[in-house]
């Protein structure tokens, strides 16, 4: 089994519904494509550190997945080339050490997020 992680930038004139329902098509070819998502996160509308396509801002998306061969790699790049609200991609295949602290990181921010807030009177 293979871990892969991707990350990939919207263009910034699609609203929240458009981003959302191209971050789902793509969260579909995975799965179609015999991957299991196995997190996902949406990092919003951030600046670019230099432009692309004349936009100095995009929609950050970064699925983590794992799949049984890199074939899907090939056809979830594809598919990201194809599409047009897709300004840059990258794919990345995680080893032990990467997938550890995915883990890691993951949890941190759930325990951190599950913490009880408190209030400084």
């Amino acid at each position: 089994m293979y871990h892969y992680e991707t990350v990939f930038i919207l263009t910034p004139v699609l609203s929240e519904d458009q981003a959302k329902e191209a971050v789902g098509k793509f969260r579909k070819l995975v799965k179609d494509f015999g991957g299991t998502l196995v997190h996902e996160e949406a990092w919003g509308l951030r600046k670019l550190a230099y432009q692309i396509q004349k936009k100095s801002t995009g929609h950050y998306h970064l699925f983590e997945f794992t799949a049984k061969n890199g074939n899907i790699i090939a056809e979830l790049e594809l598919a990201f080339k194809r599409d047009e609200r897709v300004m840059r991609f990258l794919t990345v295949a995680l080893d032990k050490h990467a997938v550890a602290y995915s883990e890691k990181r993951r949890a941190k921010a759930k325990a951190k997020k599950d913490a009880p807030k408190t209030e400084n009177a």
